[in-house]
């Protein structure tokens, strides 16, 4: 189904929301035709985010929303609609776009298989009404479901499109890009260079792939990495916790520039804390790039003051390698928490690969060296 068509059945010019690989058809119609303009179209931190921005457009305007997302941002939306979207407290509509990762009988990434089974289930034990799009899914269908959904919507209850892999399509697709010169991967290799034996949690996406075939091309082991495949925005979070737990090691956080922003509070937990055994790494491409591309505000704000804000003692962006190599060995070196902000260009190798270990063995086999690092300190 053509995107266009399915925007045009569901009738609203306001769509917010988190961009989605199997949404990129969307993603990529809402920026050829409007931007990030703020009246039409805004890409939001979370998905919790995109529902407050709904209801706020539908008070000032009496209209329906859009929020669209991946499932897996289903976890933040099921506050701000119970208590209030739902008909029971402020009744305000709201018509969700779901891409629909891990979707039964398919095959994808482990982070995604139980969302995808409960994915129906949890939109409708929220009381909202869903339809799915399939690829074989006529735009007659469409149109049948967003008759029975404007219903629904006009007495204050909110619908969703559930879209399965490959079901939207659109013409055109939006190349996106910066002007920035370090790629991720050659940052990676930087800080793995620097790191050494250290602990390293990353966060979800093409970092923790990168990080991956780094080591394997080092034949460093996996043992040193956590490789946060799904949980977007908490790696620092993880990170905060085994610090914590490990205070005469060294742990590094490679983050993201969206995954800082979805959770932005964890930097002032980090901040707090100052745990001075933490060095957190922005990677800041200023795009949801693992998802598409489609932009981010990271170029809009100041990351490095608002982590000073936070309480960090050290906080630095950096746009080339010598001052990255500089500035990673003096956060090693350094008995306090460091933030180290690096602007990397967007892309990545089109042959980039996949964990060939499984998240369970990830798990086992870097609290085994965690658990090493205890008896090594005693040595």
């Amino acid at each position: 189904m053509n995107i266009v068509d399915l925007v045009k059945v569901i009738g609203s010019d306001f769509f917010t929301g988190v961009p989605d690989s199997l949404l990129r058809p969307l993603g990529d119609y809402l920026m050829d035709t409007y931007g990030v303009d703020g009246k039409h179209h805004i890409i939001a931190a979370n998905e919790g985010n995109c529902t407050a921005l709904a209801a706020g457009y539908h008070l000032a305007t009496g209209k329906t929303p859009v929020v669209y997302m991946q499932n897996s941002g289903e976890g933040n939306i099921i506050n701000p609609t119970a208590s209030l979207l739902n008909d029971n407290v402020y009744a305000i509509p709201c018509v969700f776009i779901v891409g629909w990762r891990g979707e039964p009988g398919t095959k994808d990434e482990p982070q995604h298989i139980y969302q995808g089974k409960v994915t129906v289930k949890l939109l409708e034990d929220m009381d909202i009404k869903t339809f799915v799009i399939k690829k074989d899914t006529s735009l007659r269908e469409a149109k049948a479901a967003m008759k029975e959904f404007k219903k629904l919507l006009a007495e204050g209850k909110s619908v969703s499109f559930i879209v399965s892999k490959g079901a939207i399509s659109y013409d055109k697709k939006v190349s996106y890009k910066n002007t920035y010169n370090i790629t991720r991967e050659t940052a990676i290799k930087h800080i793995v260079s620097v790191s050494k034996n250290d602990p390293i949690v990353s966060t979800t996406g093409k970092a923790s792939r990168e990080l991956f075939e780094i080591r394997e091309a080092n034949n460093d082991g996996h043992s040193y990495d956590f490789l946060t495949v799904g949980s977007m925005g908490h790696s620092s979070s993880i990170a905060l916790g085994i610090a914590l737990n490990k205070p005469n090691n060294k742990i590094w956080c490679i983050d993201g520039d969206g995954s800082v922003l979805m959770h932005m509070g964890a930097m002032a937990l980090l901040g707090a804390n100052s745990p001075k055994n933490v060095i957190h790494i922005i990677i800041n491409n200023g795009a949801h790039e693992t998802v598409g591309g489609l932009p981010t505000v990271a170029n809009k704000i100041d990351l490095c003051g608002i982590a000073k804000s936070c309480g960090y003692p050290h906080a630095i962006r950096v746009d080339n390698v010598d001052e990255l190599d500089k500035e990673l060995t003096m956060a090693k070196e350094r008995n306090q928490l460091s933030m180290i902000e690096i602007l990397c260009s967007i892309g990545a190798r089109e042959d980039l690969g996949r964990p060939t270990t499984t998240a369970l063995e990830n798990k086992k086999n870097f609290m085994r060296y965690l658990d090493s690092l205890k008896y090594s300190q005693q040595t």
